[in-house]
């Protein structure tokens, strides 16, 4: 789209595996270096930009309800300074429940891991009960806000006989995605994850938007905005592309047989 760094446009970025203060602390970097726009991934960061700025203009990416979490007042019509890409939580995660009830015939009990200060985590959590109730599955929510936590709620979980887990979105989540996974394959317990990062590292499947699709799509706003467009008349827009992944080689070693109609649907088979 004719903009190259360090040429005629220049990204200044921030990282971390905290919590809301320490993203605020980082939108305020941001925005002491008068940038001309908020790129924020997720909505812990989006919110920590919407704290700091009310002009300048913000586009959020892989946000799970822009609308429910205060971000933005409706999808078509956004107000304020903030747009951008949600994930489509609600639909995802019918889909994380479908793919365990395929996978474990008879499953009774999924075990979500997620940060309970994650507003995401929250909506994404209730829409997964909702799906399990629909198909007479209990869904039980294990919380590791921090880095630290995460070990204790793997075991917690581990104690309340799931026979299945999904793992949410969450900076804090998928920092640990490695041990997560392996602890998983040590309790031989199937899951379904958020994006292709966990079966890089042996996951058994997982299903959401494809990620680069969501970088491109957020691109486009980014010109458009640094071309003179404003969030507010920007909707708030779908992700265009999904992909489900299955890990064969997990799936044996868990002693799992994957039904030949969801590796038909699979976009890609690990073997």
């Amino acid at each position: 789209m004719g903009w190259t760094e360090r040429q005629n446009i220049v990204i200044e970025s921030r990282f971390t595996e905290g919590g809301a203060e320490v993203l605020r602390n980082h939108a305020r970097d941001l925005l002491a270096l008068k940038v001309d726009v908020f790129v924020t991934y997720g909505t812990p960061a989006s919110l920590a930009a919407k704290d700091v700025t009310a002009s300048i203009p913000i586009v959020m990416v892989s946000i799970a309800d822009p609308v429910g979490a205060g971000l933005v007042r409706t999808l078509g019509r956004p107000g304020g300074n903030l747009t951008g890409v949600s994930a489509a939580f609600e639909d995802i995660a019918g889909k994380w429940v479908e793919l365990l009830v395929e996978v474990v015939p008879g499953i009774a009990r999924i075990g979500f891991i997620g940060n309970a200060d994650n507003p995401a985590n929250k909506i994404t959590f209730r829409h997964i009960q909702a799906a399990g109730r629909a198909r007479g599955v209990a869904v039980d929510y294990f919380s590791a806000a921090k880095a630290d936590e995460v070990q204790r709620a793997l075991e917690v979980m581990l104690k309340a006989s799931v026979q299945g887990v999904i793992v949410a979105g969450d900076a804090v989540i998928r920092s640990h995605r490695k041990q997560i996974v392996e602890f998983l394959a040590s309790a031989r317990l199937p899951a379904a994850y958020f994006g292709r990062d966990y079966i890089d590292v042996g996951g058994l499947m997982s299903y959401g938007p494809n990620r680069h699709e969501l970088g491109r799509q957020t691109a486009v706003y980014v010109d458009k905005i640094l071309k003179g467009a404003t969030p507010a008349d920007l909707p708030v827009e779908q992700p265009t592309k999904f992909e489900l992944v299955i890990n064969l080689k997990t799936a044996k070693a868990l002693g799992l047989t994957i039904p030949p109609s969801l590796l038909l649907r699979a976009d890609q088979v690990l073997e």
